[in-house]
């Protein structure tokens, strides 16, 4: 019987040790998630140009962000270069073989003007293009097209709305915007077809590869 007691004892014993062991041990807190930023890549048979969008041009941001993801870009052509000014794409037209209709196309809609004082169009500037305010007093981006600036073009401060930038790759614009061109559409002569996609990366990641810091 003293025996059976001492089993008992000692049996309790362990489970008490158990049971304070199992209390010590502190679950570890959840890995923090770092946050991520969308970035655009757009290719071309010159190389690719990477671009941020602006977060207080939240209509065109999120319609270029749609168009991009639905694939919508795939295939059109900068069907506008003018050296010393700008490269101009985004006409869904401009994936078909008639030339003369490129710059009037879009996706069947217009953008209400986000047009900001903080944001010129400073060389490396993404931007939509737009009606003359004869038609447009209002200045109603186009649905789809864009240009990017390879100079510093004031003029245009005010009267288009600026809602990316260029964080790298402003190289292959350069490029492109001297290309063999027609008179007097401007019109490169070889198609310039893009490819345009939306990457998810890690704020991080964005400074050490383009040397940009996200806006918070």
């Amino acid at each position: 019987m003293k025996n059976n007691f001492l089993i008992i004892a000692f049996a309790l014993l362990l489970n008490a040790c158990s049971e304070n062991d199992t209390n010590d041990i502190k679950p570890e807190p959840p890995a923090v998630k770092e946050p991520t930023e969308q970035i655009i890549e757009l290719s071309t048979d010159f190389g690719k140009i990477y671009i941020w969008l602006h977060k207080n041009t939240p209509q065109h941001r999120a319609n270029f962000l749609a168009l991009t993801a639905s694939g919508f870009y795939n295939n059109t052509t900068f069907h506008r270069i003018i050296p010393g000014f700008m490269i101009q794409g985004g006409d869904p037209n401009s994936k078909d073989t008639d030339p003369n209709n490129d710059g009037t196309g879009g996706p069947g809609y217009t953008i209400p003007a986000e047009i900001l004082d903080t944001f010129n169009n400073d060389r490396g500037t993404l931007a939509t293009a737009r009606l003359g305010n004869s038609v447009n007093p209002l200045k109603a981006s186009s649905g789809s097209q864009f240009y990017i600036n390879v100079v510093n073009n004031n003029s245009l401060n005010g009267e288009y709305t600026v809602f990316g930038k260029v964080i790298k790759g402003i190289e292959v614009a350069d490029e492109i915007v001297i290309q063999p061109r027609s008179n007097p559409s401007n019109r490169p002569i070889t198609d310039i077809k893009m490819q345009v996609k939306i990457l998810e990366l890690p704020i991080s990641e964005i400074k050490k590869e383009f040397g940009f810091t996200v806006p918070q």
